[in-house]
């Protein structure tokens, strides 16, 4: 009930006002009117009429993202899952589809909304969350980074690249000792006055990309103040090792490693100028939680889907398991709190264009 009662706020707003850049309208929550519905057949896919409420490029790049996925990358998932096989080629892929980094604005990225990138989010993820997490580490952690806190200079020379899926870059925060508390961050930062330098010592681990990356963006505190810093480093750079991590239980088809960074030598344009402080890398991961929620309720609706067919097609007693009640209201319950979600993640994107932070509560 408690999700019931929080959620009922965000379903009023609908997806009316979330096209990226839009002004606010002089009515409603953050300026947002509800969606005009008319009547027509209940959906247990859509029963709150998601669908009607997208604009026609976010369809488009649904359906799209869905063809792809279920052509490209359901018959291999099984595989791949089983043999922990990372496929390089699907970067290229999406970045031949035009979803990299799809909120950013020029650089070769499409400007896209950020319903569009989370309907991305939620395609992948029916599949398998290990290629949700490839897109999401791409575009939110690395490519978000640059946007917003990298230089002119930076944005250029890797923005294109990596929005084309020919760069593979990976994001470099938790660490052996620190996980969830970045701010105990033991990798240290030690600027150099007079090469004008920064010497990187520390390590990281459970890295998404970290062993095929070409691009790290790894975050060190500064010896001199404590204060976090953002750097970007390549593949290549002396001093920089990484390793695979094996045997994982999950995220399988996803490569996952450590990063070791030995007396690395930074100059100073590898430093991202506009993040100082925590609120740098823990503004990356607001960015890649919007994705992750629109993904988790794609991996939800496959669930939903699967045992919905499974209870209709298994006979018991002469009769499928779907004839049973208690069935039914499993299933009842799991298209509420999907239909729920759906409608919730897209309107924190509401709050946020308004200037406000959705807090729980």
């Amino acid at each position: 009930m408690a999700l019931h009662r929080a959620a009922a706020p965000l379903l009023r707003p609908g997806l009316r006002g979330l096209r990226r850049g839009s002004t606010a309208p002089p009515h409603g929550e953050c300026g947002i009117p509800g969606p005009s519905l008319s009547p027509r057949p209940f959906s247990w896919q859509d029963p709150l009429r998601l669908e009607e409420q997208l604009a026609p490029d976010e369809r488009l790049l649904r359906d799209t993202l869905r063809s792809y996925c279920r052509q490209r990358l359901q018959p291999r998932v099984v595989g791949d899952a089983r043999d922990q096989v990372f496929r390089r080629e699907i970067l290229t892929e999406l970045g031949e589809l035009g979803v990299l980094g799809a909120t950013i604005k020029g650089y070769g990225c499409a400007g896209a909304s950020a319903v569009a990138y989370g309907l991305a989010a939620r395609e992948l993820e029916r599949v398998d969350s290990s290629y949700r997490s490839l897109f999401s580490v791409q575009s939110s952690l690395v490519m978000h980074a640059l946007a917003a806190y990298g230089s002119e200079e930076q944005r250029r020379r890797y923005l294109p690249a990596l929005a084309r899926g020919q760069l593979l870059g990976c994001f470099g925060l938790t660490e052996p000792n620190h996980g969830s508390d970045p701010g105990g961050m033991e990798t240290r930062a030690r600027y150099d006055a007079g090469a004008r330098t920064y010497r990187l010592r520390g390590a990281k681990t459970w890295i998404t990309n970290a062993p095929v990356a070409d691009l790290f963006v790894v975050w060190a505190a500064g010896e001199e103040d404590g204060r976090v810093r953002g750097f970007v480093l390549e593949r290549g750079t002396r001093g920089l090792h990484t390793a695979p991590i094996g045997g994982k239980l999950a995220l399988r088809a996803s490569c996952t490693g450590t990063i070791e960074l030995d007396d690395v030598e930074a100059p100073s344009d590898a430093l991202l100028p506009g993040a100082l402080g925590l609120a740098g890398p823990l503004g990356c991961l607001d960015s890649a939680r919007y994705g992750i929620a629109w993904g988790a309720l794609g991996a939800a609706e496959a669930c939903l889907e699967t045992a919905r067919q499974y209870v209709l097609d298994r006979k018991q007693f002469g009769a499928p398991l779907a004839r049973n009640q208690l069935v039914q209201k499993k299933l009842a319950d799991m298209v509420t709190e999907i239909a729920l979600g759906l409608h919730a993640s897209p309107s924190s994107s509401a709050a946020a264009a308004c200037g406000a932070r959705c807090r729980p509560g």
